[in-house]
């Protein structure tokens, strides 16, 4: 572990090279900083950082940048994040109380995280794996269609069309939507096939082919895995960045949803923030970014991740400070609905 004023030393190199995107001298990290040492001590720091693999010369400069590794460090070590100012927090909570359903929020939150960081924002829809029915329409249609809508109690609706029924009587609707609200109001999502096996059987029989195909319908819809839905804003802001990697590379990895699911992580814990650094992104097209992402759910059940993509040389107590803020008033605006 590096000594405290080696630390010092490190983190004012991260300082100055985000700030300036310009390799860092020791004679500019005593002039800019109250280190209460000499240019010479700051230097030999500076080579001891280097030898420990913090620090790095590009080409010819005379000044260092830090590796990875050095980010890491001084992720790790940070004290605290920093706090958003009283102006952002009501900007925030005014911008995204506006919104009036969940595709709104999500569309809110990534627009706004992305202009806060000034990186590429990512947020995942809350999950049908995590949610429960709070209700169960059946529309019926034009054409011997009907109209299937599950509403969860995280904002979620999914909708689909059911064709080639037949007549379609509407006590028949009606009563089978009864049915389906009765067993699986409430129930968790991966509880309702269960829930409704027997339906069928209580269906009268010139009703249950629809109510068959219904059930079909609904179930495919709550169990395939491909609702996982990703929301991304602020790729433009990559356009500004030198990145190690070829920017084509890193918009090539942000296209493939699947990717963005695994770089998110699985929702834990409302309270965690997550900060994965270059080498540490499994993505080989990635490996020149970082990406800070934290939970949002209502109490302590989490539901999904937001986050931010951006280069290595990322403003960390900043980024981490907006990711959370914005992650937890997405949690107190879902709770308040």
């Amino acid at each position: 572990m590096l000594d405290e004023r080696k630390l010092a030393v490190l983190r004012a190199v991260v300082e100055d090279f985000v700030n300036t995107n310009e390799p860092v001298g020791s004679k500019a990290l005593a002039d800019r900083h109250r280190l209460g040492v000499s240019p010479a001590t700051i230097r030999n720091d500076m080579v001891a950082l280097e030898e420990d693999g913090y620090i790095a010369q590009p080409h010819t400069s005379a000044g260092r940048v830090p590796t990875d590794k050095g980010y890491r460090l001084f992720v790790d070590r940070l004290s605290s994040v920093k706090p958003l100012s009283a102006a952002e927090r009501r900007a925030i909570e005014s911008f995204l109380s506006g919104a009036v359903d969940l595709d709104e929020i999500v569309a809110r939150t990534v627009r706004l995280l992305s202009q806060l960081t000034r990186q590429v924002a990512i947020v995942q829809y809350p999950s049908l794996t995590r949610s429960s029915v709070q209700h169960v329409e059946l529309v019926p249609l034009a054409g011997q269609r009907l109209m299937l809508v599950v509403i969860t109690d995280t904002g979620r609706v999914e909708q689909r069309v059911i064709d080639g029924l037949g007549a379609i009587d509407a006590d028949a609707v009606a009563d089978l939507r009864a049915m389906l609200n009765r067993a699986t109001a409430g129930l968790h999502l991966g509880a309702v096939p269960d829930a409704v096996e027997d339906l069928p059987q209580q269906i009268p029989p010139e009703n249950r082919a629809m109510a068959i195909s219904v059930l079909s319908v609904l179930l495919e819809s709550l169990v395939e895995r491909h609702e996982e839905k990703i929301v991304l804003a602020g790729t433009a802001n990559l356009a500004a960045v030198d990145f190690a990697a070829s920017l084509r590379d890193v918009l090539e990895a942000l296209e493939e949803n699947m990717v963005l699911i695994r770089l998110l992580g699985e929702a834990k814990d409302p309270s965690m923030l997550t900060v994965r650094i270059g080498a540490e992104n499994f993505h080989e097209g990635l490996r020149s970014t970082s990406i800070v992402s934290a939970d949002y759910g209502v109490g302590n059940q989490s539901l999904a991740k937001i986050g931010v993509v951006g280069p290595t040389r990322m403003d960390y107590p900043g980024t981490m400070g907006a990711v959370r803020a914005v992650a937890r008033y997405v949690g107190q605006i879902l709770a308040g609905q």
